[in-house]
């Protein structure tokens, strides 16, 4: 049994203890195990740390539980993410409130180039579900990642409609990955295993409790690169999405809908107070996000003589990272100062080799 996923499981698991806090006594400790073996006197040096989080981690009362949950995941094949992986979803881990653990069972890469949230209303009307249809269909050439909840109306049109073009999608749960809710959704969760998967920040027999969602819908805005919100009524999870997905910095955008529709109202509004941009078709998503058709990328330095050892690198790191990083990580890895970094990324820029995007990204 690997035991540094036990602590990785265990930090999770302890009583008073968020994500941010968990972070924090991480970077401090410097490992999950480290934390569960410091003494409390000296957890308690560690800024915002009080008593209650101390004896809860000195406690130890989380191994049992972790134990059993490292079991139904090797059982059950459900890949652990710890959020200093490299196959965890580092869109989300740029979030402060992101998870330390995810559990995911699926077959798609969660660091796609381009990933999308598509949610809306459980009340979807014939107007959502027609555009939600038209607009994914439309999304093929860019073979994005798909996000969405795996609730009635729009989540579920997202996922079966990315199904129906070959697009992969991914579900976000309230709940632990030894169930489906709704359960009616059980046929497209099992097929959406071939082409996308499954996720979610809680351990098994781990019930869709309410309080579990607006949980759920950050992980939905912070694994993407945008929200668009398809249909919304005044209130409900798809404007939590939107909401979280601002404070994130993510790119939102709305479907207008005519004035007196109920499950317009929640669209018209973000669009009125600038929350979101209105979105009528994909090539609005294209011009916005400066997304461009899905192409295979292999680049192989030696084609091109004129990149130099920095450029050779850059490339090479971006390849290896699924096509995209941020510039910090570039910065990171490379070992360089910011302002040097950009000179050799507008370099290859120039050259046809990288493309920025918004949030300081920056693609094959």
């Amino acid at each position: 049994m690997d035991s540094q996923r036990i602590f990785q499981i265990g930090i999770s698991l302890i009583p008073n203890v968020g994500d941010r806090v968990a972070k924090t006594l991480i970077a401090h400790c410097g490992s999950a195990e480290a934390v569960f073996k410091e003494q409390k006197a000296a957890l308690l040096k560690i800024p915002g740390i009080g008593d209650t989080v101390a004896k809860s981690v000195t406690t130890q009362e989380v191994f049992a539980r972790a134990e059993q949950e490292l079991e139904f995941i090797e059982k059950n094949e459900v890949q652990p993410l710890f959020y200093l992986d490299e196959e965890y979803p580092q869109r989300l881990k740029m979030c402060n409130d992101g998870p330390v653990m995810l559990y995911y069972k699926g077959n798609v890469n969660l660091n796609k180039r381009q990933v999308i949230a598509i949610v809306g209303t459980r009340n979807a009307t014939s107007y959502g579900l027609d555009f939600c249809e038209k607009f994914i269909e439309d999304l093929k050439p860019f073979n994005p990642l798909v996000i969405s909840g795996l609730a009635y109306g729009i989540d579920v049109c997202a996922h079966k409609e990315s199904l129906k073009f070959g697009i992969p999608t991914v579900g976000v749960l309230a709940h632990g990955l030894d169930r489906v809710y709704p359960s009616l959704h059980r046929k497209v969760a099992n097929q959406m295993l071939e082409n996308g998967g499954l996720i979610s920040e809680f351990i098994s027999e781990t019930n869709p409790d309410r309080e579990n969602f607006p949980k759920r819908n950050r992980i939905v805005a912070g694994i993407s690169d945008a929200v668009v919100v398809v249909q919304a009524a005044k209130k409900g999870g798809a404007l939590i999405t939107a909401e979280i997905a601002n404070s994130y910095n993510r790119e939102v955008f709305a479907v207008p809908g005519n004035l007196g529709s109920p499950f317009s109202e929640g669209c018209n509004h973000l669009i009125k107070i600038n929350k979101a941009a209105m979105i009528t078709c994909v090539e609005d998503l294209k011009y916005l996000l400066g997304w461009q058709a899905h192409e295979k990328k292999h680049i192989q330095p030696q084609l091109f003589p004129e990149l130099n050892g920095v450029e050779k690198q850059i490339a090479d790191l971006l390849r290896d990272r699924g096509g995209r990083e941020e510039l910090d990580k570039i910065c990171l890895t490379l070992k360089m100062p910011v302002s040097k970094t950009l000179q050799h990324l507008m370099s290859l820029e120039l050259k046809g080799l990288v493309k920025s995007q918004p949030g300081k990204v920056y693609c094959l």
